[in-house]
């Protein structure tokens, strides 16, 4: 399969929201007060990564009904 500029941008997204995920828990668990926007990057790319999932579930359906 030929990756593309798109699939590497998805695997940078997905570990970067894991990585956010994880500076915002281990901030929470050790007692600090997470940044407000930190909440919201880590939406904001796991939004992006559902959108993309899903996308690609409808268009692989599509594919094998079309």
């Amino acid at each position: 399969m030929k990756r593309t500029t798109f699939d590497l941008m998805r695997v940078w997204a997905a570990i970067t929201g894991v990585l956010l995920a994880v500076w915002f828990l281990g901030e929470s668990y050790m007692g600090g007060k997470p940044s407000e926007l930190l909440p919201m990057l880590v939406a904001g790319i796991g939004g992006f990564e559902l959108f993309l999932c899903i996308q690609d579930v409808v268009l692989k359906r599509q594919r094998r009904h079309g």
